[in-house]
């Protein structure tokens, strides 16, 4: 059964306390030709979620949509002593648990990227930043709609990832909303997106995803194009901020994967299931591959020198600084 609506808005409601500069760009002409391509792109890439996935598709949530090995304590004893009802349970725990983090993070991108109409400095950046607010507001109507007529269970945000999202809404400076919004948590959506794209066994959220994923590449792409150049002028102080809120947001990004919420609500041993999620090999390795899109995006805007990499080196996510960029 999918969890009660809260019985008045307030009780649905999570006030941030935010301040930034709002600009008006009373200048019209295209001054980012790479920018103004994008919005391009991002109008005629525009769906329709009610339209565009077949939502007649019939979805068990307690089948083994994706792999149970992406389960952290699948093949050990804990998993061995469970019957077929709690495997069941299981799976369905967990694919409302990751989709409801899907669905938040895309709340989060919405509020963040309407920060950035408002903050942004380029008429083109405003236009763009437009169509992403569209997007994002698609992508939570569509994974909502999912999880309450297929899944019908939902997860409240996980406090890594609130924490995270709630230091991008907060900050005051654009720059800032872009490395944590695009380049950050856009980033590791579509390495999970991709995954989940790739893995999945069932058809309709192969679809939406599919859909989503599109939208995603221009969104990280945003933050690529827009930061390029831009830590250059940077004093050392400045710059060291941005690669002090990078590692961070990593950290933060990594650790919100550990699936505490479902282990403490099946009554498992929440201690030995969060060892297993954070030094499983198989566990540590799908965290990295989330972090395949982040890495190569910093060294693309320039962030990703002297401290930073020897911090992703401890983290071994450097090994990706090389991949493909988003832009």
């Amino acid at each position: 059964m999918s969890q009660p609506l809260p019985r008045n808005l307030n009780e649905a409601l999570d006030r941030v306390e935010t301040k930034f500069e709002t600009l008006y760009s009373w200048n019209y002409d295209t001054q980012r030709e790479d920018l103004r391509s994008l919005y391009e792109k991002a109008k005629h890439g525009q769906w329709d979620a009610q339209q565009a996935v077949d939502w007649k598709t019939n979805v068990d949530p307690e089948a083994e949509n994706t792999p149970d090995q992406q389960i952290a304590i699948y093949g050990t004893d804990m998993w061995k002593k469970l019957d077929d009802r709690n495997v069941r349970q299981l799976r369905h725990e967990f694919t409302s648990w990751t989709l409801s983090q899907f669905l938040h993070g895309e709340q989060g991108a919405l509020l963040a990227t309407a920060q950035l109409v408002d903050a942004v400095p380029w008429i083109d950046a405003k236009y763009y930043a437009a169509t992403q607010v569209m997007d994002e507001a698609r992508h939570v109507e569509v994974y909502d709609k999912y999880l309450r007529d297929k899944i019908e269970l939902e997860y409240p945000v996980n406090p890594h990832l609130k924490k995270l999202l709630d230091l991008i809404l907060a900050d005051s400076r654009w720059d800032m909303k872009y490395l944590g919004m695009q380049i950050m948590v856009e980033g590791l959506a579509l390495a999970a997106f991709n995954f989940m794209h790739n893995f999945s066994k069932e058809p309709l959220i192969k679809d939406i995803t599919k859909h989503v994923m599109l939208d995603e590449a221009r969104h990280v792409a945003f933050g690529v194009m827009s930061l390029r150049g831009h830590y250059a002028q940077m004093s050392e102080k400045e710059f060291k901020e941005r690669q002090d809120f990078a590692y961070e947001a990593c950290v933060l990004m990594r650790d919100r994967f550990n699936g505490l919420e479902v282990w403490q609500k099946m009554g498992f041993d929440v201690d030995r299931c969060l060892d297993l999620s954070t030094n499983s090999p198989a566990m540590r390795e799908f965290r990295k591959m989330l972090f395949s899109k982040i890495v190569p995006n910093l060294k693309r805007i320039g962030l990703l020198t002297g401290d930073l990499r020897d911090r992703f080196k401890e983290l071994d996510i450097l090994k990706f600084e090389n991949w493909e960029a988003s832009a």
